[in-house]
């Protein structure tokens, strides 16, 4: 069966990096992991071939050679979803859908559209839809009916069906599934409450995959938590940090994780042994109420300013998600979040407005108080220049005029630097010994841009200098990592003029607002 992947192009967001992946001459952040998860788990003697459209078009040539098209996304990429699903049944392909958007909400109209719906997780589903193809079916919807499989027989990804060069950062997965309640959360609803890992073994093993294939530069774990179950994490450090020291560290780390990774000295040590750079954090908001309101209490049980610090001093670099628009939030949030990424400098934070996912305790919770503006059908792509889907506890204006007043401070171009350089000073140094690499001819280009648009071009070009030589100084064993997260400002610069523009447009289509009196909200 010749088999075409194609992955749906993403819109403009806080994460595609243009500008930053411009520099070092890379077109995307990461790869469709989940895709090449599935070409593992198919027959391996089908032919396969895969496209992401976020590195470049489907060619006439592979849609002709195609028999069978198999396309998977978040509800982020439903627009192009839809048109590549077409374009495909418009050439009389069978078309297979699955992933994330699929499977939170079967029966969308950009989904209907596909002869197959392989929903859930496909260690389950996909042996049905081969069966189904084997008997020559042309149609068929399978679901994991709730159950989920146990990872530890999953197969390592076909990395090899990736255009390698074009990723800034390769993608491998250890754990499914997250033990928190948080409710306006999908992952649960998707993965479950009780994560399950692979062994330590399969994930060494698709490391060794990696490097076999000449990958030499950043990886990202992409579970949504990655200590959700901190025993099976424990187990797993130490054979990457062993496989690190054999190759010399080859791989930098990054990934996701619940801000009780503070609480946890033996695991932030052995992260930073295996030489994990930074993580993400959901903290949300610095305010109580709101987190408690969306049953995010774990981010409530210590100062959150002593987690970030204490996280950082162990040489992990913080990255952070904010929400706005919580119910009975006060105002002046976006404010309250700008001050808080400024105390604890925090580089990059990335901000957005409160969305209802399909099928989580706050859709069915709005749905039931008659909140919601659009059906989970109609959902529309989550990003973060969307409007709230929902009538909020206070005047949707208000929140968004808030969340772009705080965007933009926060990625102002003095403000950023002078947080980035006071981060920087208080990061813990590596503990971990790598082999020494020269710097490309990229590399070079790429700092040069740097200097010239930073150090010399803007009005920034004072504290750049400044911040250079008191890096230099004061954490050199920083410098480098410092400059790479100045360049990010390259994109959140251009960033900052999109949230603007596409937020005003919103505005503008809404119609007048309604007195208060006329329907009083009350917080729950």
């Amino acid at each position: 069966m010749r088999t075409l992947f194609v992955y749906p192009e993403f819109p403009k967001t806080f994460w595609s990096y243009e500008k930053i992946l411009e520099l070092v001459n890379r077109k995307v952040l990461l790869p469709p992991l989940g895709l090449a998860t599935v070409a593992a788990l198919l027959p391996q003697d089908w032919e396969m071939k895969l496209v992401d459209r976020n590195v470049r078009e489907v060619s006439e040539a592979e849609w002709d050679w195609a028999e069978l098209v198999v396309i998977s996304g978040m509800i982020v990429q439903k627009d192009d979803m839809e048109k590549q699903i077409s374009i495909a049944k418009s050439r009389g392909l069978l078309v297979a859908v699955g992933g994330p958007y699929a499977s939170s909400t079967p029966d969308a109209p950009e989904i209907a559209k596909a002869d197959f719906k392989v929903l859930d997780e496909g260690e389950i589903t996909l042996p049905l839809f081969i069966e189904a193809i084997q008997r020559g079916d042309t149609s068929g919807r399978f679901s994991a009916e709730g159950d989920k499989p146990d990872v530890t027989g999953t197969p390592i990804p076909r990395f090899d069906l990736l255009q390698l060069d074009a990723y800034d950062s390769m993608s491998v997965q250890f754990s499914r599934g997250c033990p928190f309640n948080c409710e306006f959360c999908d992952i649960i609803v998707l993965y479950g409450r009780k994560p399950r890992t692979k062994t330590p073994e399969q994930l060494v093993a698709e490391l060794q995959s990696l490097y076999d294939l000449g990958w030499r530069r950043s990886i990202f774990l992409v579970d949504d938590n990655f200590i959700g179950n901190k025993r099976n994490a424990k187990l797993l450090l130490p054979q990457i940090k062993a496989w690190q020291e054999e190759r010399g560290y080859p791989f930098s780390f990054a990934t996701e994780a619940s801000v009780d990774l503070a609480d946890d000295d033996e695991m932030m040590r052995m992260m930073h042994e295996a030489r994990f750079e930074s993580v993400f954090l959901g903290i949300e908001t610095p305010d109580e109420a709101s987190l408690e309101t969306a049953r995010k209490v774990q981010n409530t049980r210590n100062p959150l300013d002593a987690a970030v610090d204490r996280i950082t001093a162990n040489g992990i670099r913080v990255m952070a998600g904010f929400i706005i628009g919580f119910d009975g939030e006060k105002e002046g949030a976006g404010r309250r979040i700008v001050d808080f990424v400024t105390r604890t400098g925090i580089p990059a934070a990335m901000m957005g407005m409160l969305q209802a996912l399909p099928n989580t305790a706050l859709w069915h919770r709005l749905e039931k108080e008659g909140r919601l503006i659009q059906d989970k059908d109609a959902a529309k792509g989550v990003n973060q220049t969307n409007l709230l889907n929902f009538e909020p506890t206070r005047p949707i204006r208000d929140i968004a005029n808030e969340y772009v007043e705080a965007f933009c401070a926060l990625y102002e171009p003095n403000a950023y630097m002078d947080r980035v350089y006071s981060y920087y000073l208080k990061m813990g140094a590596p503990r971990w010994k790598g082999s020494t690499k020269l710097p490309t001819l990229t590399d070079l280009r790429a700092l040069a841009i740097v200097i010239w648009r930073q150090g010399l071009k803007r009005n920034t070009r004072s504290r750049f200098w400044r911040y250079m030589i008191g890096m230099a100084r004061s954490n050199p064993a920083m410098l480098e990592q410092f400059l790479v997260v100045l360049a990010h400002n390259e994109h959140f610069l251009e960033y900052r003029s999109i949230v603007q523009q596409e937020i005003r447009d919103q505005l503008e289509s809404l119609p007048p607002e309604e007195p208060k009196s006329t329907r009083e909200l009350q917080p729950v």
